[in-house]
């Protein structure tokens, strides 16, 4: 059985492009379009895998973060970043901040995926890797 992912973007042409990914390589996946919407999705569903945009309105990737980590249960819950921020020292405040991982906007279609799956455990990984 392959991986559950929440998807939290609130740009449609990313969350597009990372939805058909995911689509593409087996993935089922879920998407909100700002942090509250995520967040609620991310209580109810239980997922093996968040990839959060930062920036969103009503509450940005960092506090949907603050909530995962102080809750119990989604504690150990992997969230990585997806962020257009990609100056120098931004990922480092990203995987400082408690982040798993960081992509910089615009995502490369030919490894996200792949890159990805670093944060699953091989038997959820779709391709069985």
């Amino acid at each position: 059985m392959s991986a559950r992912i929440v998807l939290i973007e609130d740009h449609p042409d990313n969350m597009e492009l990372m939805a058909y990914l995911l689509q593409a390589a087996g993935y089922t996946y879920r998407c909100a379009t700002d942090g509250a919407q995520g967040l609620e999705m991310i209580r109810h569903e239980r997922p093996d895998l968040v990839v959060c945009d930062l920036q969103m309105p009503f509450m940005d990737g960092f506090e949907v973060l603050r909530h995962l980590r102080d809750d119990e249960s989604l504690r150990h819950t992997p969230i990585v970043a997806v962020t257009a921020q990609s100056m120098p020292g931004d990922r480092q405040k990203v995987l400082r901040a408690g982040f798993d991982g960081y992509f910089s906007k615009p995502i490369e279609p030919h490894v996200f995926v792949t890159q990805l799956e670093a944060w699953l455990p091989p038997d959820k990984r779709a391709r069985g890797q």
